[in-house]
Formats: structure tokens, C-alpha cells, sequence
């Protein structure tokens, strides 16, 4: 079984494509993660999670909403990330999620895919023929991801250093303490109060009042909220004025976004 989550669709394709190739089932894991549903799992097959990556590991909330969740049957478990080309030490975290679960991680693997952070002036978004060009790649990628994982295969990554490590475990805290913050979004009076932001929002962070969202305390940065705004209202800040919000089914194909 295919687990995902997925904020602007570049994972949900991903874990799609791998499933299809697989001829397994595909699951979206936002309504169990907003609804801190851990009721078991079961698959047959062995487990793959697809996953992005956000300041070199996988969200801290899906870790810990993997970490809770009875997985049971196959006792397997493959990683894919998806990320803007650094996903750190991201697999050696999700390996000793899964080894304390007491299941076996047969590996992980990355897909490289367009960049959606648009809250920082680090990440300049990528032109039409670089989305393009990273869309083509991850889609000729996969199936040898599924391959690999259909023969019984692990998946292989590139070597971490230790110093990855050192640094990146410490750090992480730090940034999702002091710079993930929900303090800029706002929407603009373009605000139509129609309450996707809400529904999208993986930590429940955002609520409706007078038909206004408005952000709690808690926020991971997926931009789920501000990406997915049918009228482009939400802005965080002055950062994300006049960038585009990415989307992937605005850059796929139809064949692509089955």
C-alpha cells in the first residue's frame, strides 16, 4: 500500500504513479493526520510512504503520525521523498521510525520535482521549462522506483555524511521553533470565505471567522493554504507578492494527473 501526504500535489502524483505501476492501492493520509486517526493499517504488500521533505527530513507531523499508527501486515516499509534536490538525513530518521516499529526499511529514494516554497526569498520560484524539465524527469523515474520495489529490492539513496547528520539533527528544532511561523499569512479582501485553506490545513492551524481565515500558532510551512486558494488570496507577508503559487496539476499533463 501507498501511503502520501501531500501539499501541492508534487508527492500525491509521485505516490499515484508508484501505485499504479504497482497495481496497489493509494491512501492520502490528511484526513487520518487532521483527524489523529492511528487506527491500523493493513496491506499485504509492503508499505511505501511518499513523503516531501522540509528542512532535510520528512514533516515533523507525518513523522509523528507514522511513529503512532499501526502499520500491520507486510511487515516492509519503503521511503520515497520528494524534494527541491536535498533531502539530507531525512532516510536514516524514517529508518529508525520504522526498526522501532519493529518492521523492516527496505530503503529510500529521492525524486527531485518543483519547488513550491514561496514564504522565503532563499527559494526563487523555477521558471515554466525548469517545472517542465523536473516533472519529465520524476515521471521517468518511478518506474524504476517500482520496479525495484515489486522485485524485493531496496531502494538505495546517496551516502550521508556524518556531519549531514551532526548538523541537520540538531538544527531542525531550532528552524521549525523560530521560522516556521504562521504569523504573516493573511488574506486579502479578494477572499471569497470558502474554507479550502481550512480543510487543507494539516495541523488544523487555520479557522473561519466572518468568513476570514485566520492562523493559530502552529505551522509547518507546507503552503497547502497558500498554493490551493482558488482566488490567490492568501499572501505571507510581502515575501510571496507577485510569485506564483505552485501547483502541479497547473503543470502536468492529463495523462499526469490521473
Amino acid at each position: 500500500m501507498v501511503l502520501y501526504f501531500s501539499a501541492t500535489g508534487n508527492t500525491e502524483f509521485v505516490a499515484r504513479e508508484c501505485a499504479s505501476l504497482l497495481g496497489d492501492s493509494c491512501q492520502n493520509l490528511l484526513p487520518r493526520i487532521r483527524g489523529a486517526d492511528y487506527s491500523e493499517i493493513v496491506s499485504e504488500k509492503p508499505f511505501v510512504i511518499c513523503a516531501p521533505i522540509y528542512v532535510c527530513e520528512m514533516p515533523r507531523f507525518l513523522s509523528a503520525f507514522l511513529k503512532k499508527v499501526r502499520l500491520g501486515g507486510n511487515p516492509l516499509v519503503y521511503c520515497i521523498f520528494t524534494s527541491g534536490g536535498y533531502s539530507s538525513c531525512a532516510g536514516i530518521l524514517a529508518a529508525g521510525i520504522f526498526r522501532r516499529k519493529h518492521m523492516r526499511f527496505m530503503g529510500c529514494a529521492d525524486v527531485f520535482m518543483p519547488r513550491n516554497y514561496i514564504a522565503s526569498d532563499m527559494y526563487p520560484m523555477q521558471d515554466a521549462e525548469t517545472v517542465a524539465a523536473r516533472i519529465r524527469d520524476a515521471r521517468a523515474k518511478v518506474p524504476d522506483l517500482a520496479a525495484c520495489i515489486q522485485s524485493g529490492q531496496r531502494l538505495t539513496s546517496r551516502h550521508v555524511y556524518l556531519f549531514e547528520t551532526l548538523v541537520t539533527v540538531p538544527f531542525n528544532p531550532l528552524w521549525v521553533k523560530f521560522k516556521l511561523t504562521a504569523k504573516a499569512f493573511y488574506a486579502k479582501d479578494s477572499c471569497i470565505g470558502c474554507g479550502k485553506c481550512v480543510s487543507l490545513c494539516p495541523l488544523n492551524n487555520i479557522v473561519l471567522r466572518d468568513k476570514r481565515p485566520v492562523w493559530g500558532a502552529s505551522c509547518t510551512h507546507c503552503m497547502a493554504c497558500i498554493a490551493n486558494c482558488p482566488v490567490e488570496s492568501i499572501e505571507y507577508g510581502t515575501i510571496s507578492a507577485g510569485k506564483e503559487r505552485y501547483l502541479f496539476k497547473k503543470h502536468a499533463s492529463p495523462q499526469q494527473e490521473r
